[in-house]
């Protein structure tokens, strides 16, 4: 069976710390794929926050997830503290990709638990149409 592969950037220029809250446990006592993906958009938020901009809000145009992709490598638990890096790529007419690194810190050590990627769509919410990517929106989210 073929298995999705994400390839992660060398490095990242955003980082963010989160605790696991009981409350992102299933029933399998370990984080599930939903709440991974919670844990993708607010780490997605805190990244744009940083850059002065939000998803609905990024030099005038809003954002959609077109797609996600993500590669389990460890389980995350209760009280898992975890650090997820973002990094902005692949910039294109429309849109991006959003790459993330979740590591789980165990014993003073990280470790790889997560590798993701978001296609993200630039969207004009006042015509309902999609955006089109400026200099202006590249380089607010690289700098």
């Amino acid at each position: 069976m073929n298995r999705i592969k994400v390839k992660l950037p060398e490095k990242f220029s955003f980082s963010t710390t989160m605790q696991v809250r009981i409350t992102d446990l299933n029933y399998g006592a370990h984080v599930g794929n939903d709440t991974v993906l919670s844990l993708l958009h607010e780490a997605r938020a805190q990244f744009l926050s940083s850059k002065g901009c939000s998803e609905i809000n990024i030099c005038g145009l809003g954002l959609i997830m077109a797609d996600v992709a993500i590669e389990y490598k460890k389980e995350l638990k209760y009280p898992n503290t975890i650090i997820t890096s973002i990094e902005a790529r692949d910039f294109d007419k429309m849109g991006f990709d959003l790459y993330y690194q979740i590591e789980r810190v165990q014993n003073g050590e990280k470790e790889l638990a997560v590798k993701a990627k978001t296609g993200m769509v630039l969207f004009d919410y006042s015509l309902s149409k999609k955006g089109e990517m400026t200099e202006e929106i590249i380089k607010k989210l690289t700098e």
